[in-house]
């Protein structure tokens, strides 16, 4: 049986709430700790996960034992992106180190005066890219789906205590195009991730890893509607408490959309490739990516 994303996160409010207390009180160590067996656990019994991850691995050129190694992995790093997330989310104080390729294309981007819009991938730990932006005299404004579960989500909205990050829901009454628009206006920065849709959503087909899927047309849309710089952003785990962010040069997509909105999926699609070569075990999408 197929899987697809259906645009929710598990968990529940209660569970997030003891998670932080916990993390405030004893830090990241411990977690790091249980993590092991935890994600030990998925690697053995998670067969629904895993079987995508292993057919990712797949197309990506792996032998047998390294895609059940990096499986393990995946598993791991995953669940400490989870734990860093909630870290930064709550307040708690943040160990972490930052290193960035490309912070001048940002700066470039905000030097415009017109706003930005960053696409991204579930790959990484995207939201700590955000938190690095607090250092810079920038808003960044993320780009939700309705679906995610509300409780979760405007808790972590409440423990966020920060001025520089929003959030902004996609909606049926597209009034989210609205709040972006008004967003870049004030010059801010918009981000989005390119790699899911939920069912019944528009979608444009291209090629990653040499198979054809299926990515949400929405980013490059918003790319060739606004008419504003594009840069494609990502923000990897390399060691227990270090990441390193990276940002392509800003691009403008100013052509006819049949033009300008395939042109931008080819380059997201090869920012996904380049990265995908060098932190394989960061991809992130537990469903089949390539059904049709």
């Amino acid at each position: 049986m197929t899987q697809s994303w259906e645009g929710k996160s598990k968990g529940n409010k209660l569970g997030y709430r003891i998670f932080i207390g916990l993390l405030r009180i004893a830090g990241v160590g411990p977690a790091y700790f249980l993590l092991r067996f935890v994600s030990f656990y998925y690697f053995l019994f998670s067969w629904s996960s895993s079987r995508p991850v292993i057919d990712f691995y797949k197309k990506a050129g792996f032998g047998y034992w390294k895609r059940l190694r990096t499986l393990y992995r995946n598993y791991y790093v995953f669940g400490q992106t989870l734990i860093d997330k909630i870290v930064v989310m709550s307040g708690a104080k943040v160990p972490y180190t930052f290193s960035f390729d490309g912070e001048y294309n940002i700066e470039e981007v905000m030097a415009g005066g017109r706003g930005g819009i960053l696409i991204s991938a579930h790959m990484g730990n995207y939201e700590l890219a955000a938190y690095y932006f607090k250092r810079l005299p920038v808003k960044v404004n993320i780009i939700m789906v309705d679906q995610e579960q509300e409780n979760i989500k405007q808790y972590l909205e409440s423990v966020m205590n920060d001025r520089n990050l929003s959030i902004i829901t996609i909606k049926d009454d597209l009034s989210h195009i609205y709040e972006i628009s008004n967003a870049l206006r004030r010059n801010e920065l918009v981000a989005i991730h390119a790699d899911r849709y939920v069912k019944g959503s528009k979608t444009i087909e291209g090629a990653l890893l040499g198979e054809k899927a299926q990515f949400p047309i929405g980013p490059f849309v918003l790319a060739t509607t606004f008419k504003v710089p594009v840069c494609y952003v990502f923000c990897f785990k390399e060691t227990a408490k270090h990441y390193h962010l990276y940002s392509s040069a800003p691009k403008e997509y100013t052509a006819n959309k049949q033009i300008a909105i395939p042109e931008a999926l080819n380059d997201y699609i090869a920012a996904l490739e380049g990265k995908i070569k060098v932190y394989p075990e960061q991809w992130f999408n537990y469903y089949n990516f390539w059904e049709q």
